[in-house]
């Protein structure tokens, strides 16, 4: 009896937190764009003189600034340099969640900024959305856990030999 009651306690909190994910990855979605938005901001007058004296490589100026003899030209290499660097990394932050819902949600739990997820859950407004998406995503958290635990005590009691007769 003691099973069935945990088996409803992980499906609720499951629902729940399934019911959150669509909301979350929305925020964090939101949140590489205004960072890429921000860094495109930030270059764009170095990007400017790069198109009039390097042909659009931002590259060419940095290694200019590198090999300046002046040291304030000299020391705005790094910072140019690790914006560039941001705007690529936001870059491919925002194709990789291009696709479906499924596919945005395995990027984000596997390989998404970390930096990023840890701006958006402390941030996080949470709510309970009640569409298609957040109510099919909390199903799917709640009977893939749910299954993965009947499961697990499945073998656990194979294993120990209960409930044979």
């Amino acid at each position: 009896m003691i099973h069935r009651y945990f088996m409803i306690a992980a499906f609720g909190i499951c629902l729940i937190l399934g019911i959150q994910a669509p909301n979350f990855i929305d925020q964090y979605e939101k949140r590489i764009g205004a960072h890429y938005l921000e860094v495109v901001e930030n270059l764009r007058g170095f990007q400017e003189i790069a198109d009039r004296l390097h042909g659009g490589d931002l590259g060419a100026l940095i290694g200019k600034h590198r090999s300046s003899p002046d040291a304030t030209f000299k020391g705005e290499a790094e910072p140019i340099e690790r914006m560039v660097a941001r705007k690529v990394r936001f870059g491919r932050e925002k194709e990789a969640l291009q696709g479906p819902f499924p596919m945005k949600a395995m990027h984000v739990l596997i390989s998404g900024d970390r930096e990023i997820l840890a701006e958006t859950y402390a941030g996080y407004s949470r709510t309970f959305p009640l569409n298609r998406q957040a109510l099919f995503s909390g199903l799917a958290a709640a009977f893939a856990i749910c299954l993965l635990l009947e499961s697990g005590f499945g073998l656990g009691r194979k294993a120990l030999g209960i409930g044979r007769t």
